[in-house]
């Protein structure tokens, strides 16, 4: 009995190349020169044109699809590179503290979004050919750059631990942007997303909220992982402890090769103490002369929040220089607290402004104190691109 394959019943748009070899996914995969995952998730996505399948479901591939996806390939790497470099996003951008971690390991920025208009001059300093837009609210997925990150950190006063009061959470008049970038996130479908917040965010409403993100992302299309960091680990003179989510694009095994390291690191040990001693707080250490004329500084910083300049009780008057001899103590400088967040000096000044000189230092506290810190925006940005090194 005779029988030819182009009579066989076929979805449309399928393409059968007869007489050639055929081969399955990962044999596929090893041809065009990317990951078998890579190769299903532009499937998934649409991206590429389905091929033949035989009886059991299995993807079949001729020669002609090879080279057809080989192609595609090509044209996508060099669309979401620039000389080898993976491009980053960054949403509710701040002064641009994802931005900089980011760009010291080694991506480009290709987008901000950011609407205060303070921390808007910042950007434009440190960015000024990169697009800057204001009111997410506003902003068409059309208008943002291919770019392989996605990252932000919605605003968190309707989830902060230190704002007094209930938490309206998720459905706060800011925190509730988060369904905006979630909105950009469904349309434009980047590799990677990453999101910072504090770490009120796990609690707020029993857990409610935080599951209603993790769902909203998942439903996208989304592997999910978080972490909680403190910058104090990375070398920044604060304690800022923060959680970290992490979506990758139909591939759960992202978010924990991104926030987890299978190995074992280098670790500091104390000095255990005498008589079951306790260990002294890390707050209690200062550095200076406590006999001089000053100044001495705590080590350690405690969290630095978005206030103003004033002492509230909670942040900057916690915060402080003393200067034993004379009797007298001082808050920190906006110069001083960018080393606290591990920015370069300088790095909240405008390059424009009309503002007094009280002014100009409540909008820089305000906006260090809602920053990321670039060292652990670094640490992360170098996670995510061995990981997407692995996929490509």
């Amino acid at each position: 009995m005779r029988f030819c394959l182009e009579c066989l019943p076929l979805p449309q748009n399928i393409r059968v190349d007869t007489g050639m070899k055929k081969m399955l996914i990962n044999e596929a995969a090893r041809e065009i020169g990317v990951a078998p995952v890579t190769l299903k998730r532009w499937f998934l996505d649409g991206k590429i044109p389905e091929v033949a399948k035989d009886r059991n479901g299995w993807r079949i591939f001729s020669q002609g699809d090879i080279e057809r996806i080989r192609a595609y390939a090509s044209s996508t790497q060099s669309e979401s590179r620039n000389n080898g470099r993976f491009k980053v996003a960054s949403f509710f951008a701040g002064i641009g503290g994802f931005d900089l971690g980011f760009e010291k390991a080694g991506f480009d920025v290709t987008f901000q979004c950011e609407i205060e208009p303070f921390c808007q001059g910042i950007l434009k300093k440190h960015w000024p050919q990169i697009p800057l837009w204001g009111d997410i609210t506003n902003l068409k997925y059309a208008d943002i750059p291919v770019s392989d990150v996605w990252v932000g950190g919605f605003p968190c006063q309707d989830l902060s631990l230190a704002r007094m009061g209930k938490r309206d959470g998720l459905r706060g008049s800011k925190s509730r942007l988060f369904h905006e970038f979630a909105r950009l996130v469904g349309e434009a479908k980047p590799r990677v997303i990453v999101i910072e917040n504090v770490a009120g965010l796990l609690s707020s409403h029993e857990g409610k909220d935080f599951g209603t993100l993790i769902h909203t992302l998942a439903e996208l299309g989304y592997a999910i992982g978080w972490r909680t960091f403190n910058s104090k680990h990375f070398g920044v003179p604060q304690s800022r402890q923060r959680v970290y989510i992490v979506g990758s694009y139909r591939d759960w095994r992202g978010p924990g090769t991104i926030l987890f390291e299978p190995e074992c690191g280098e670790r500091n040990i104390e000095e255990s103490q005498t008589s079951g001693a306790k260990s002294p707080s890390p707050f209690q250490k200062v550095i200076g002369d406590i006999s001089g004329d000053g100044p001495v500084i705590q080590s350690i910083a405690y969290c630095l929040y978005a206030t103003s300049a004033r002492h509230t009780g909670t942040d900057w008057s916690r915060n402080y220089v003393c200067y034993p001899n004379q009797g007298r103590i001082r808050r920190l400088t906006p110069n001083e607290c960018e080393g606290v967040m591990a920015f370069p000096n300088g790095w909240t000044i405008p390059e424009k402004f009309n503002l007094s000189n009280n002014d100009l230092d409540s909008a820089r506290y305000h906006a260090l104190g809602n920053a990321v810190t670039p060292p652990v925006a670094e640490w992360i940005a170098k996670r995510i691109a061995h990981y997407l090194n692995q996929l490509d």
